[in-house]
């Protein structure tokens, strides 16, 4: 499996969806848009379900 999790800010829409799935994870930046802020704090099966629920298919793994 991939080893870390990305978003496209230039894609994401800032719905919080992947935060309120796993905000060990992920956060709204200053901008309102998706980031990354940990890396290791969420198990792959969370981190996939927050990938699969994204309404605009801008979280991947790399």
């Amino acid at each position: 499996m991939p080893s870390q999790v990305y978003v496209d800010q230039r894609v994401c829409i800032g719905c919080g969806l992947c935060v309120s799935i796993l905000p060990e994870v992920f956060r709204l930046n200053g901008d309102g848009v998706s980031e990354v802020q940990g890396q290791g704090g969420g198990d792959s099966e969370k981190i996939q379900q927050a990938i699969d629920s994204c309404p605009v298919n801008c979280i991947s793994w790399r």
